[in-house]
């Protein structure tokens, strides 16, 4: 069989309409998923055994509550625990971020669908805000005529750029099986207002930052208020290498502190996905400033590595006093996803004048209760994301422990030091049993 030349224009109805009643179907992580198609999808009832291999759910989509529906996903997100507390069958596959590109491979949908913008005078179609993992697969569905490539199509989504001719973060519209178009506003992440708490730990934290470092942040309070705070200071020379593209990335480029001289990409900041404001999609458009490279080079340790003085900024739930981290659950029960975590703790301890930094509040409240991150021991059943050997400055609000090269008794020191004052005598206590 071969391929047609043009791709079918359908309705997102119509595209749902070609899903087997038995099927597989992979989607991106979440700023890449087809929202059109998959709201289309919750309207059919007929599903004996559709599996569906994603990430980080931006929306509540009613295919994923049918009988016969499993979502397998990469990384939780508000909605796939949503799912899951409600009984739905959604599962967790345990990997990191790099390793979702070989995941889809195995998994080998029939059908694997992006979402990305409508064609370019050349006809084009840019990824927009995600490159990350599966873009192999994507091409190798695009290229056998026994499985579906659908594209849905947005007006909305900034047409970003990749470092072509190997990595042109773009499918030519004739190499599309499906093509679906839509107009619905597109997945945004409203900027939060740090706490003070995230603030005094930003602060913390920035002072680790030297001048000509490249800098890898995550989501949330403490990222944003680390950049806050590195683009309204003296600083500068800045290159960004990060998984995922913020506001706050934003920040550190309009403040002029971002120069990319990196020692790998240099005079771009390399990312795999975004996602953040309307701002920050409308600056990201068409803009050559920034570069969309697939996962598996963006959360490659060896690539991180060539960076100069590599900081990577992570977050994590608890640390104990070996200095294991858990970023991913909660008492054993999955909360989020691993990420890049290891990968930039890795990569930024072998780069020249490299740090890696996780930064949590000291304290957490449970139902009525105050309890401390700082935790002893781990209980049984806990899961580990970073293991203690990887692990370099871990930061609170109380200040900063620097584990690399400590030994045991030292670590548990330097981390009782930094937990919240209330809990550090029974810390000291666990530790000297």
């Amino acid at each position: 069989m071969s391929r047609p030349a043009s791709p079918k224009r359908l309705n997102p109805a119509e595209a749902a309409s070609l899903v087997r009643p038995r099927d597989t179907l992979a989607v991106p992580l979440g700023p890449g998923q087809p929202a059109a198609f998959l709201h289309a999808l919750g309207e059919r009832d007929d599903f004996e055994d559709l599996r569906v291999f994603g990430a980080l759910l931006t929306g509540l989509f009613k295919v994923f509550t049918r009988r016969g529906v499993q979502f397998r996903s990469g990384f939780f997100g508000p909605v796939e625990r949503g799912l899951r507390n409600s009984g739905f069958d959604v599962q967790f596959v345990p990997a990191d971020f790099r390793r979702f590109s070989h995941i889809v491979r195995d998994f080998h949908p029939r059908i694997l669908s992006v979402l990305a913008t409508p064609p370019d005078e050349k006809g084009m179609l840019s990824f927009g805000l995600h490159a990350g993992a599966g873009v192999d697969e994507l091409f190798a569905v695009a290229r056998d005529p026994e499985r579906l490539l659908v594209v849905e199509i947005n007006p909305r989504v900034p047409r970003t750029l990749g470092m072509p001719p190997k990595h042109p973060h773009a499918i030519h519209v004739d190499q599309v099986d499906v093509l679906i178009e839509s107009d619905a506003p597109i997945f945004e992440l409203p900027d939060r207002e740090p706490n003070e708490v995230e603030r005094a730990i930003a602060g913390v934290a920035s002072h680790y930052v030297p001048d000509g470092a490249t800098l890898q942040t995550g989501i949330g309070g403490i990222p944003s208020a680390v950049a806050e705070i590195l683009a309204t200071g003296p600083g500068g020379d800045y290159g960004l290498h990060t998984e995922m593209f913020t506001t706050g990335c934003l920040r550190l480029h309009q403040a002029g502190t971002v120069t990319n001289r990196k020692g790998q990409y240099d005079g771009v900041s390399i990312v795999t996905f975004s996602a953040g404001s309307r701002e920050l999609y409308d600056w990201l458009d068409g803009n050559e400033a920034v570069r969309f490279l697939p996962i598996e080079l963006v959360n490659d340790p060896a690539i991180i590595a060539r960076n100069r003085r590599f900081v990577a900024i992570n977050g994590a739930l608890a640390v104990d006093l070996g200095g294991q981290i858990a970023a991913d659950t909660i008492d054993g029960r999955q909360f989020s996803g691993i990420g890049g975590h290891e990968d930039f703790l890795q990569g930024a301890a072998y780069s020249e004048g490299g740090r890696s930094l996780i930064c949590l509040p000291s304290t957490a409240t449970v139902g009525d209760r105050i309890v401390s991150r700082i935790q002893a021991t781990f209980a049984a059943g806990a899961v580990v994301t970073g293991p203690r050997h990887q692990v370099d400055v871990v930061i609170t609000e109380h200040g900063a422990a620097e584990l690399a090269g400590r030994t045991v008794r030292e670590r548990a020191e330097a981390l009782i030091a930094i937990a919240d004052p209330q809990f550090r005598d029974a810390l000291r206590a666990a530790c000297a049993k």
